[in-house]
């Protein structure tokens, strides 16, 4: 008797299934279709027309060039320069002599390794004292271009008459 229960299952599971899932047996015996290969010639492209000259003579054969006028001549009083002077190598060597004695590696940099070199541009007043402190070239870190211009502050005072301005290179490298 349970085969003959087992055999029903089987033979009502087949039916529905063929009915529910008609196409499933025919795509299962059926090959897939083939795409058409398809080859067409075609005729080569025409060449497209030489591009027209980019320089084109402009002016007329019969024209005259116009005359170029003259420079004014200079004048007798000599003008006065509004930027200060820029000091000589020695100037420099001295001054960043002074800022290595007030340079600091900052702690956070050192924790994070990080290197750089600023480029300041240092301006200092008729009696040598720093006056102004500007970034020339930045470290590309905040950290590096903030302790280098807080040593150039420091400096104070530099020896000298007249007023000018020093580009001065601040390394920072860890060894």
């Amino acid at each position: 008797m349970p085969y003959r229960l087992i055999f029903a299952i089987a033979l009502s599971l087949a039916l529905h299934a063929g009915l529910l899932f008609p196409d499933v047996f025919k795509r299962l015996s059926a090959p897939p279709p083939r795409n058409a290969l398809v080859a067409r010639l075609r005729l080569p492209a025409e060449p497209a027309p030489p591009p027209e000259p980019l320089v084109k003579n402009t002016l007329d054969a019969n024209e005259e060039p116009k005359p170029v006028p003259a420079p004014p001549p200079p004048s007798a009083a000599p003008k006065k320069d509004a930027r200060p002077k820029t000091a000589n190598k020695r100037e420099t060597q001295v001054a960043q002599r002074k800022l290595a004695q007030h340079l600091y590696y900052p702690p956070e940099a050192l924790a994070k390794g990080i290197e750089g070199e600023v480029r300041l541009i240092v301006r200092l007043d008729a009696n040598g004292a720093v006056e102004d402190v500007t970034i020339a070239a930045s470290s590309g870190h905040a950290i590096l271009d903030n302790a280098a211009i807080r040593a150039a502050y420091a400096m104070g005072h530099l020896g000298g008459g007249s007023s000018r301005e020093l580009i001065l290179p601040v390394v920072f490298r860890l060894q």
